[in-house]
C-alpha cells in the first residue's frame, strides 16, 4: 500500500481500501485524515446531506455528488461530468486536505459514491486516498460512534493538484472509435435490467453502447458490503476482459468508478474512464445503441 508518492510526513499510507480497525487505530493513534462521506441518493439530491447530519464518522466533511463531486452538466456532457481539476483541488483545500494526508471517502451504499471521490483525488495526483470497505455501516457495526450536524469551517489546507495518477479519461469520440477498433473492452457498471435495455425512469434512451459488456458494480460485494477477495474479483474481471484494456462506463461516470477500484484491489492495469457514459452517449441521437444482454 505505501509508496514512494506517499510524504514522509505522513507515514502510514492507504491507497485502495481501508478496514474499519485500521481506520480506527489511525484515529487513535491521533493520525491526522480528512474523511469525505459521500451520502447521496439519485433523484433525491438532499437526501445524503440529511443523511450525513443525522450521523457520520467522527470529523468527516460532507461531499455532495452533484455539487462537489461533478461539474455543472450542459445537457451534452451527461449528468455528473468531471468537475474543473482547478475548483475540485480549491474545494478540497476547503475541505483542509494538505499536501500527503490520508483521505478516507465513505458512505452507506457500498462505496458507489465513494468510489467517485477516489477516482477524483487519484485524477488530481492524490495517491493516499482509500474507501472504507463496509462503509458507515460497517463503522457503527463495530460499536463505533458517530457524530452529528454539520462540521465547523476547517482550517484551509496547502493541497496542489499533482499528475493524474489514473490514465486519461475517454471522451465520447474515442469511444465511438472504439466500436470499429476494439481495442478495449467497454464495461458498464449499471445493473443488468438498465443494461440490457429494460424501461427504466433514469434512462430516456434505453440500452447500452455496442460491444459493451455488463459488469454490474454491486457484484464487488461480498454479502457484508465489502469488497470481495482480490483473486476473486481479479478472476471475475479477467473473464470479461481477457487480454483486453478495460474502458469503464456507467450511468453517469459514478460508478464505473466502483468497477476501477475494485481492478485497483485485484491488482490488474489501470483502466480508463469514460466520465460522460451512458447519459452523454445518448445526448446525441447518432451515437449507437445496443439491447439485449450482449
Amino acid at each position: 500500500m505505501a509508496s514512494d508518492l506517499f510524504s514522509e510526513a505522513f507515514p502510514m499510507a492507504y491507497d485502495t481500501l481501508i478496514s474499519v480497525p485500521q481506520l480506527h487505530a489511525l484515529f487513535a493513534d491521533g493520525a491526522d485524515v480528512l474523511v469525505l462521506d459521500c451520502d447521496f441518493e439519485l433523484g433525491m439530491a438532499d437526501k445524503g446531506r440529511a443523511a450525513y447530519r443525522a450521523g457520520h464518522l467522527p470529523g468527516a466533511r460532507y461531499a455532495h455528488l452533484d455539487e462537489d463531486l461533478a461539474g455543472p452538466p450542459d445537457g451534452s456532457n451527461g449528468r455528473h461530468p468531471l468537475p474543473a481539476r482547478v475548483a475540485f483541488a480549491a474545494w478540497l483545500r476547503t475541505q483542509g486536505l494538505k499536501q500527503g494526508q490520508q483521505v478516507v471517502a465513505c458512505d452507506s451504499s457500498g462505496g458507489a459514491w465513494a468510489a467517485r471521490a477516489w477516482w477524483l483525488l487519484r485524477w488530481i495526483g492524490h495517491a493516499r486516498v482509500a474507501v472504507l470497505d463496509g462503509g458507515k455501516q460497517a463503522w457503527t457495526a463495530a460499536g463505533l460512534p458517530l457524530e452529528t450536524g454539520d462540521a465547523a469551517p476547517a482550517v484551509p489546507g496547502d493541497f496542489v493538484a499533482g499528475d493524474p495518477l489514473v490514465p486519461s479519461p475517454a471522451t465520447a469520440r474515442e469511444v465511438l472509435a472504439n466500436i470499429e477498433q476494439g481495442a478495449a473492452q467497454v464495461l458498464d457498471a449499471r445493473d443488468p435490467s438498465r443494461f440490457r435495455g429494460d424501461p427504466n425512469p433514469v434512462d430516456p434512451v434505453a440500452g447500452h453502447i455496442p460491444g459493451a459488456r455488463n459488469r454490474f458494480f454491486r457484484d464487488n460485494l461480498a454479502a457484508d458490503g465489502r469488497f470481495r477477495p482480490a483473486d476473486e474479483l481479479g478472476a471475475a474481471f479477467t473473464a470479461l476482459l481477457g487480454e483486453q484494456p478495460a474502458l469503464l462506463s456507467c450511468g453517469s461516470g459514478v460508478t464505473a468508478c466502483h468497477n476501477a477500484l475494485a481492478m485497483a484491489v485485484a491488482g490488474l492495469p489501470q483502466p480508463r474512464l469514460y466520465p460522460g457514459s451512458w447519459s452523454e452517449w445518448i445526448a446525441d441521437p447518432a451515437r449507437p445503441v445496443a439491447t439485449g444482454d450482449a
